[in-house]
């Protein structure tokens, strides 16, 4: 399997708007982040852990000609909102593509894209998909996919791990049962926002001690803002551990 890093920026996105600090004002590419989501590529099939608000540009970016499925980790609108233009894949396609995620995410997607599930004919294309509500491991063209629940500060989050790789994104908490289901990872990928503490995000010094408890051989961290320099942070990691950054491409 091959994993591609499509977006490895917070919220806001590197560089932010109207800030002159010296990431955001970089020339080095791997500082421009745009939001969180990847690609995992195996039997033939592209499947997205996300459509985040920058899904157009990733799409292109990587030149990105086919769509499976999509795996979702929650609702927040960077990790949710570009799911409008899933429509161009239907479109190339000709087929309906099928999205998992928790029902409490599945609700969210349904009450917010309202348009997509209404019958009438607007006149206009729409994303034509399905929703599949995970609540245990599932098969997914041919590999199974567990879903485990993770905590970003108070709401339930989705991680997934698919063989030895597991993806982890905007997490501050994880419980023991879940830890244990992430061990004897070859790949983790987990959010380390910056170096001061958050309450919703695992911050470096608690992603790194998440990689010390979990012993994966190879950790990148993602979901990263504008405090952290790519190059500089790189240089006081341990070793096995990195910034993921946009167009990481990993094999597992």
């Amino acid at each position: 399997m091959e994993v591609v890093i499509l977006g490895s920026g917070t919220s806001h996105g590197v560089p932010m708007i109207a800030c002159d600090c010296r990431v955001c004002r970089s020339e080095n590419p791997r500082n421009r982040r745009t939001r969180c989501s990847a690609l995992l590529l195996y039997a033939g099939r592209n499947v997205l852990i996300d459509t985040s608000l920058d899904f157009r540009s990733q799409m292109l970016a990587q030149d990105v000609r086919r769509l499976d499925a999509v795996l979702y980790t929650h609702s927040h609108a960077d990790h949710l909102h570009g799911l409008d233009d899933v429509r161009r894949f239907n479109t190339l396609q000709r087929a309906m593509i099928p999205v998992y995620a928790s029902p409490a995410t599945a609700r969210e997607i349904v009450r917010q894209y309202r348009y997509i599930f209404v019958e009438e004919d607007s006149g206009s294309s729409k994303p034509a998909i399905t929703v599949h509500e995970v609540t245990g491991p599932f098969e997914l063209f041919g590999k199974e996919v567990t879903p485990l629940r993770v905590w970003h500060g108070p709401w339930e989050v989705t991680a997934y791990r698919i063989d030895d790789f597991a993806y982890v994104c905007d997490a501050s908490r994880i419980e023991p049962r879940e830890m244990d289901a992430l061990r004897g990872l070859e790949c983790l990928v987990i959010d380390g926002l910056r170096d001061r503490p958050h309450p919703t995000h695992f911050n470096l010094e608690g992603a790194l001690a998440m990689v010390a408890a979990l012993a994966p051989k190879r950790a990148y961290l993602t979901h990263i803002t504008h405090d952290l320099d790519h190059e500089e942070t790189n240089r006081r990691l341990p070793a096995g551990v990195e910034l993921a950054y946009d167009g990481l491409r990993i094999q597992v």
